[in-house]
């Protein structure tokens, strides 16, 4: 192994060694390189425990992008069954092939990470898909694909490794469970599929999964969209089921194993297709909310548990970072730096901060920047906008309505709220009261802006401006005399006058 040599701007091997190719690490090292540092980032990830590889850009890149392309394939066949009232006329029966779509988004995942190499390279930063081990605060020992060592050292050291799905140490789960990063390298549709865990992840692959016709359970695990506004994931919730999603309230998965007549077919050399084979495979054992261990049948059993910081065989303990008990994640100040001096952490690797692909590349820019630019801007950490791409999507920045009553208390918040109907679904008359927007303000503050909230068709891009705005300290009043764009639905942010209070006013009286 020889790695890239050169002089640097001092007495380290590289002025910046980033360990981890998630989209912080990436940021961070190309805003170095632009600044005319000597930049090496190592990147050997492994596989999944069911054997799918991770390309470049880390989880939380590549799986955006996934679970846009899985939104979108399920949208299509919504928009399918729309045309028809706007006058298209379909030729013959519309199905959907599983494995055209596999291949071509597995396709774009390939080109997108070459994409990024060659980014690196015309940008200066030097790359290796080689595992990276810290041995001392300026030291890492570089371990290549074949097993040969070797020490660099760097000025600086970021740590970018990202997380991995959770499992629940139950019988069978890495055995026979998938996760969302699995998902697509089945060679046929998953079937009847157990989604355990309410997560956003749990819920966009739900929503996916039935938008392509198959049936899907959600076992919640242990609550719904947690840390998000649970009024708004209620109504996530609701659409779920009244679109046919089933949901299992307050159940414990105990075990996952093959059935025996699965096993029988596959010995016996059962002349099937895969898909038949996997037909009812997998038994569940489950304890339900009344202590009753119950059993049932599936096709494919989906993980969406939670993620976990990734920060083992990368050596903290070593040179004493130190890293959350509980979640694994590295503890770092506000400038992003770990307990050890020149050793920082990006991405969904940090302890106790928000994780989305925006933030982490925001944040690693503004690292470089402080790290050899002399800046001092930090990365703020709290308003974030998010995106949960179910099928009726729902984007939100700021603060929870549970949360602002919990830090302002309730007299001091006022919630405008209300639904609305896109245009665009007047003439296929879907549910005219299914997408829904609020806005949270703090009253002794000029009713500021701290929270946001809308589910519906592409929220995340109309949340997108009033984030900044947000950020500039947006208040009601500037809000009620902006203009609106028409027709639009956006321009509903800009019309509300029904609040919270007026709504549980109108609900006390009408049980009167």
């Amino acid at each position: 192994m020889d790695p890239p040599t050169g002089p640097s701007m001092g007495p380290y091997d590289y002025d910046l060694l980033v360990i981890g190719g998630g989209s912080g690490g990436l940021a961070v090292a190309q805003e170095a390189a632009g600044l005319r540092r000597k930049v090496l980032i190592l990147d050997l990830v492994a596989p999944s425990p069911r054997g799918t590889k991770r390309e470049l850009g880390g989880s939380s890149y590549n799986m955006d992008n996934i679970r846009k392309f899985l939104q979108q394939a399920s949208l299509l066949g919504t928009a399918i069954q729309d045309s028809q009232k706007y006058g298209w006329r379909l030729k013959e029966h519309v199905c959907h092939g599983w494995s055209e779509l596999v291949e071509a988004v597995q396709e774009q995942v390939k080109t997108r990470s070459s994409e990024l190499k060659r980014e690196l390279k015309t940008c200066g930063v030097f790359y290796l898909n080689a595992h990276g081990e810290l041995v001392g605060p300026h030291k890492v020992e570089v371990t290549d694909v074949y097993g040969r060592k070797r020490c660099l050292t760097a000025e600086s050291i970021v740590i970018a490794t990202g997380d991995r799905p959770q499992y629940l140490g139950i019988p069978g789960d890495k055995e026979y469970c998938l996760t969302s990063e699995d998902l697509l390298s089945l060679p046929q549709p998953p079937g009847r599929t157990l989604v355990v865990g309410g997560s956003a992840e749990g819920l966009e692959c739900a929503g996916f999964l039935f938008g392509l016709g198959l049936p899907v359970t959600v076992m919640l695990q242990p609550e719904l969209l947690p840390g998000f506004d649970q009024k708004m994931a209620q109504m996530i919730e609701n659409h779920m089921t009244v679109g046919g999603v089933d949901f299992l309230y307050h159940c414990s998965l105990t075990k996952v194993e093959l059935t025996e007549s699965c096993t029988k077919d596959a010995v016996s050399g059962d002349s099937a297709t895969p898909q038949q084979v996997s037909r009812g495979s997998l038994r569940v054992t489950f304890i339900s909310k009344e202590g009753q261990t119950k059993q049932e049948d599936f096709d494919t059993v989906l993980l969406a548990v939670g993620r976990k910081a990734f920060t083992s065989d990368i050596g903290l303990e070593r040179v004493g970072v130190l890293c959350s008990q509980d979640s694994g994640g590295i503890l770092v100040n506000e400038k992003d730096q770990t307990s050890v001096e020149r050793i920082y952490a990006i991405g969904s690797v940090q302890h106790g901060r928000p994780s989305t692909t925006g933030l982490s590349v925001h944040a690693g820019t503004l690292l470089a920047r402080r790290l050899f630019r002399e800046d001092s801007l930090l990365c703020d950490y709290t308003s974030v906008p998010t995106v949960v791409l179910t099928p009726l999507e729902y984007a939100a920045c700021g603060l929870s309505e549970e949360k602002a009553n919990l830090t302002f208390g309730e007299a001091s918040v006022e919630v405008y709220h209300n639904n609305y109907w896109p245009l665009e679904w007047t003439l296929p008359a879907r549910n005219k009261y299914s997408c829904y927007i609020k806005v949270i303000c703090h009253i002794p503050d000029n009713e500021r802006v701290v929270g946001l909230h809308v589910m519906g068709p592409n929220a995340g891009d109309i949340l997108q401006g009033f984030v900044t705005a947000m950020k500039c300290g947006l208040t009601k009043q500037q809000l009620d005399a902006t203009v609106g764009i028409h027709p639009g639905s956006a321009q509903w942010f800009t019309t509300l006058t029904q609040t919270r209070r007026m709504t549980e006013a109108m609900t006390m009286r009408g049980n009167c």
